[in-house]
């Protein structure tokens, strides 16, 4: 027995070590829900910053459980087309990933987005718990600064997370699976056209306020 708890021992405290070694990597992944119209394209314009992991897209800010996009499409479930980003804290902050955020709406209306109306397609910030949400009013008020508007004058929303349900799995990644259509569906939206009016032309492309994002 002496001689096998010797042999165990390195291996538990090894074991240990890994585990240690781990957890700051585990505990640095975060979460957050975004709605800002059709969520092919705001999964499109954020998987590709530095530190997003997962960009899923689904629905959101309704009462009902597991909705379709039918059902979210027609109006009346309080759900927005929303998506939820998983990224690694170590490598990206959340203030860094509003901007970004900021970058990609149009945070003037709040009839809809681009050519999308209605309430499904409202941009919303759904913050969860308190550092969230100190946060993303900081980002709004910096985006009004750049607006040169007050942050009364944004119309994007700052609500406390709701469930967040993923959509059909043929609206995942569906930029890179369905390149023509979807290029084809946000130049005829005029979304591009939008943002560069709205912030500049190199809006998405660069981080607005110094972060140096590309």
């Amino acid at each position: 027995m002496g001689r096998s708890a010797a042999i165990l021992r390195p291996l538990a405290l090894a074991l240990v070590l890994l585990l240690a070694l781990a957890a700051p990597a585990q505990a640095a992944i975060e979460e957050a829900i975004f709605a800002g119209g059709c969520f092919w394209c705001l999964e499109h314009d954020l998987e590709g910053l530095p530190g997003v992991l997962e960009v899923v897209s689904g629905y959101s800010g309704g009462a009902g459980a597991r909705p379709s996009y039918a059902q979210v499409s027609a109006g009346g479930t309080g759900h927005q087309e929303s998506v939820k980003v998983r990224f690694d804290g170590a490598r990206l902050s959340y203030p860094t990933l509003l901007r970004s955020y900021w970058r990609h709406v149009d945070a003037l209306d709040g009839g809809g987005q681009f050519c999308d109306r209605g309430d499904s397609y409202r941009p919303v910030i759904f913050t969860q718990g308190p550092k969230q949400a100190k946060e993303a009013r900081a980002s709004q008020v910096a985006a009004g600064r750049e607006l040169q508007r007050s942050p009364a004058a944004l119309k994007v929303q700052i609500r406390s997370s709701a469930p967040f349900w993923p959509a059909e799995a043929y609206h995942q990644n569906f930029a890179e699976r369905n390149a023509l259509k979807y290029n084809y569906y946000r130049w005829s939206c005029g979304r591009d056209r939008r943002l560069d009016q709205l912030w500049g032309r190199r809006a998405r492309r660069s981080d607005p306020w110094g972060s140096g994002l590309r």
